[in-house]
């Protein structure tokens, strides 16, 4: 039973791979979420610019009534959307592109972030405009609503409602719970099954009440644990103070050529570093996905332009802020290029055929080429039988590639019902994915990435064996807020499918998945959301580019009333 389900992962993990790189992790759309964000910034004239000390102001409460419609105030709109986006993907997000693509990855995400607060500010307008009020009196908004309402397109409404759902799942609940329950275990010895048994009990209870008491738990939680990460995240920085300058450096270094091999580093291709630089910002800041425009749809206010200068904030304070703190703590500390120990991921091991150094210029290009594209040959893989003694490979003629780089002091464990985890000795087949098989783990030094590597960094700075204690209860703030936003999100896709009435059911489906999550591959959570942010961003990428001239109209027509 485990080997079938154990194949199931690999097929399915290499399914996604696929899907991913024809879809969300290809260039073409990069460059088509850069370049809506691009469009609407230079034909509304740098909103993001212009408009940013207003936004604040608006923020305040200065402009807005209190008696003006709406569930909540623009505060606890902009919590509740920051409690979405400021999540793992600003601790686990920001070094998994650093991993992927290395530093130049960094400004790719800035320059999302950046083109984002315009993205941000057009869709939270156009979903605030065509909101409604639902069954029980509450707001309900969002994309789904200008499709239907404005561009008289059901069909396009109904499709990013449905990707809605599915990406609560792949973005705001799985690789929460999964980042999570993998933190509290690294840091407190935490069984997996307790974090999820005891966060999913506390999430029902708070998603049961409601966006008014989302609000009021984000609002709350928000700033303050916004405030604890600043602080920890500058002290590490602090402590390697020299390297600041070299790590925003090397940031712009290889914007255009991607990064070369360093240590344990394999190197990364220009297009690498940009799709998964731009992958990863959108995964963090969630400009153009149209996932925001849910939760401001809720805000008090009478003027949509007016909640959408409050929206512009999130990317600056999300990625040009936070993210940026994430990159600075992992580059200056040096552990992105250095291996550490650890239990290898099923889905992430290779073996190749033949032997590759590090400090070889061709092995290094081969094999950082491979992984850029397993089918294009640069490098042959292993399949057939592996002898093992005493848990060392005895083969020499092949090469153990686990997370991007060259594995070392790799030790092999046999997995029994009765006599538990041990050495193992005998042989073992690799099937011709180049992968082990059912109950057989690795165990050796590798590069690390997602809540492990930002841990680590914290470790090297004054804050000793204790820093990843910070990262780990940072991370529980992080990424239990984005899931209770998250489930949000998928309450307002379901009532505008289903009504009310399939609210609870809902509710209850999406805990669940949260307590599941905690024990899933942590790597096959990553591949499960970078596939379902593609199709929620592609229809309202396409929805607010129809809306264009209107976008520009009801702009317009705010600041002639209001200058």
């Amino acid at each position: 039973m485990q080997t079938l389900i154990d194949n199931f992962l690999q097929g399915f993990g290499g399914f996604l791979d696929a899907l991913d790189g024809l879809l969300g992790g290809h260039p073409w759309f990069a460059f088509a979420l850069l370049g809506v964000g691009i469009w609407f910034t230079i034909y509304l004239g740098l909103p993001q610019l212009r408009y940013f000390p207003r936004a604040w102001r608006i923020l305040a409460g200065k402009e807005t009534p209190a008696d003006s419609p709406g569930d909540t105030t623009h505060f606890q709109a902009l919590s509740t959307a920051l409690s979405g986006t400021v999540g793992t993907g600003n601790i686990a997000g920001v070094a998994l592109a650093i991993f992927v693509g290395g530093p130049a990855a960094i400004f790719w995400m800035w320059a999302t972030a950046f083109i984002g607060m315009t993205t941000k500010f057009v869709e939270v307008t156009l979903s605030h405009k065509y909101r409604v009020t639902d069954e029980k009196g509450e707001m309900a908004g969002g994309p789904m609503y200008f499709m239907e309402r404005r561009l008289n397109m059901k069909w396009l409404a109904v499709l990013f409602a449905i990707a809605t759902i599915f990406t609560t799942l792949g973005v705001g609940n799985l690789p929460q719970s999964s980042s999570l329950a993998a933190g509290l275990e690294t840091s407190f010895s935490i069984p997996p099954w307790v974090t999820g048994i005891v966060l999913a009990t506390v999430l029902g209870l708070i998603i049961i009440g409601g966006i008014k008491r989302i609000a009021t738990f984000a609002s709350s939680v928000v700033p303050f644990m916004g405030m604890v990460y600043v602080i920890g995240a500058l002290t590490v920085i602090l402590t390697n103070y020299d390297q600041i300058l070299p790590s925003l450096g090397s940031i712009f270094s290889y914007v255009f050529s991607g990064s070369a091999a360093l240590g344990g580093f394999l190197g990364a291709s220009f297009a690498f570093a940009f799709t998964k630089g731009v992958g990863r910002g959108l995964f963090s800041n969630e400009a153009g996905l149209g996932s925001a425009p849910i939760a401001h749809a809720s805000a008090r206010g009478e003027s949509p332009v007016a909640e959408g200068l409050v929206s512009l904030l999130e990317p600056f304070i999300d990625t040009l802020v936070i993210c940026t703190l994430t990159a600075l703590v992992i580059l200056s500390s040096g552990v992105w290029t250095k291996k550490f120990e650890n239990e290898f991921e099923f889905t992430s091991i290779q073996i190749v055929q033949g032997v590759y150094e590090e400090g070889n210029q061709e092995h290094t290009k081969s094999l950082a080429k491979h992984l850029a594209a397993p089918s294009g040959g640069w490098v042959e893989r292993f399949e057939g039988t592996l002898n093992v003694v005493d848990g060392v490979i005895q083969e020499t003629d092949i090469t153990v590639i686990h997370n991007r780089s060259i594995a070392e002091e790799i030790r092999v464990y046999s997995h029994d019902a009765n006599e538990g985890k041990q050495l193992h000795t005998g042989t073992i087949q690799i099937n011709e994915n180049g992968q082990l098989p059912s109950g057989v783990s690795m165990v050796g030094k590798s590069l690390i990435h997602s809540v492990p590597l930002t841990s680590e960094a914290f470790r090297s700075s004054l804050f000793g064996d204790f820093g990843p204690h910070i990262v780990s209860i940072t991370l529980v703030f992080f990424a239990f807020t984005t899931a209770v936003a998250w489930s949000y999100y998928g309450d307002r896709a379901v009532v505008y499918l289903f009504g009310v009435q399939f609210l609870l059911p809902y509710r209850i489906a999406y805990t669940l998945m949260f307590l599941i999550a905690a024990l899933l591959d942590t790597g096959l959570v990553w591949k499960i959301s970078a596939v379902t942010l593609f199709f929620m961003a592609l229809p309202n990428l396409f929805g607010i580019t129809l809306l264009s001239k209107e976008m520009k109209t009801t702009t317009k027509e705010f600041f002639n009333r209001s200058p």
